[in-house]
């Protein structure tokens, strides 16, 4: 037997699991399995396989069978909650309308994305046009970076303030920042200007090795402290080497356009 590791079948998956109710119920056709009389559907087989293979794992028979065990698993226990009186406590309330928003938030971009494609075309203009921005040397200048990301300015000129006074940009990062790469110290690795966003990149590029961004950058999900590590140039990358980077860049930067215009049109209050 193939060794599956499920590490983690996404929030909103699991929350159909817990919440899916067919009690008393024949199975349906669509039915992978029955936990008491509650579905467990092909559907939520077929998207906890989709995030196996995410996480680098491979489809196989093994593979499906770990995922419906799992499900399994995790109706068992959303049951047994229920019966515990767990189902409906102010905990289990919230954490299940952050899961919703989640999901939903996720759904509305793939949504977009899939009306706002982005094309073979687009991928190869992006790459003509960093090229062409290379100027006469033909180099690509890359950044190693690290940085951090809090909610709020005064938290990132807590931050700055640690660091002016000398303490390590890794630990504040570890202590402070609200990104996944905290547990690195903010670690980014190298990237290129042009893989950023522009109020990052318009800091990044101007600043020498070793040094942290003067004032914090404000985004629109926060605020960000940058420093640059080191900087190195290369010759560009052929277009089929480029091209899967170059396509994540373009959604990555669609995505957050599209996130703009919302806000714009939002009335927020931060209380």
């Amino acid at each position: 037997m193939t060794s599956i590791n499920i590490r983690f079948i996404g929030a909103s998956l699991l929350a159909a699991a817990c919440i899916a109710s067919a009690h008393g119920q024949v199975p349906p056709i669509n039915a992978a399995a029955s936990v008491n009389g509650l579905i467990i559907t092909n559907d939520m087989v077929e998207q906890g396989i989709k995030t196996a293979l995410a996480q680098g794992q491979k489809d196989s028979p093994d593979l499906r069978n770990a995922v419906l065990s799992r499900l399994i698993e995790v109706s068992l226990l959303a049951q047994q909650a229920d019966k515990d009186g767990l189902a409906n406590s102010d905990k289990a309330n919230s954490q299940l309308a952050l899961m919703r928003q989640n999901y939903l938030a996720e759904l509305e971009l793939s949504n977009y994305l899939a009306q706002h494609p982005v094309t073979d075309e687009d991928v190869k203009a992006e790459y003509d046009r960093e090229i062409a921005s290379l100027g006469p040397r033909g180099e690509i200048v890359q950044y190693k970076v690290s940085d951090i990301a809090v909610a709020t300015e005064a938290e990132a000129e807590a931050a700055l303030a640690r660091i002016k006074k000398g303490e390590p940009f890794a630990k504040v990062a570890s202590s402070v920042s609200l990104a996944p790469n905290k547990k690195d110290g903010g670690a980014i690795g190298w990237i290129q200007a042009g893989q950023t966003l522009p109020q990052i990149a318009s800091v990044l590029t101007t600043l020498s090795k070793g040094q942290v961004s003067p004032e914090p950058i404000k985004m629109p999900e926060g605020y960000y402290l940058v420093k640059l590590e080191d900087k190195k140039t290369s010759k560009p990358p052929t277009f089929e080497a480029a091209k899967t980077a170059i396509r994540a860049g373009l959604i990555q930067k669609r995505q957050y356009d599209y996130l703009t215009q919302i806000r714009q049109n939002a009335n927020i209050v931060v209380q």
